[in-house]
């Protein structure tokens, strides 16, 4: 038995649940933030047999596409000044997947 974790940016949430759901996976699914561009994601916990870990990865993998977008960035000032910000290209959405052993599972 395996523990997938999978954090998938918040535009792709729905696609990937579907498809898991439909794939015949249970998924529990969590609103979360993350750090760098404090951006809203979406973990899912994934409980599945061995065997079927590559599928759910697969899935995940094509429903959570990576793609450009255009972020905000403060320049340093001095106190008082006024600044512009800086548009910068940052990579977002695809997937970050852990897979954990799991010694025991009980559905109650």
């Amino acid at each position: 038995m395996k523990l997938i974790i999978a954090i998938v940016n918040n535009d792709d949430s729905s696609t990937v649940q579907s498809a898991l759901t439909e794939g015949g996976y249970f998924v529990t699914k969590l609103a979360t933030s993350g750090g760098f561009l404090k951006k809203g994601n979406t973990t899912f916990f994934i409980g599945t047999d061995d065997d079927k870990v590559d599928g759910a990865i697969e899935i995940i993998k094509a429903n959570a596409k990576k793609r450009v977008e255009k972020e905000p960035t403060v320049p340093p000032t001095e106190m008082g000044e006024f600044f512009t910000p800086i548009m910068v290209d940052v990579l977002v959405g695809g997937a970050t997947v852990f897979v954990l052993n799991i010694d025991r599972f009980e559905k109650l």
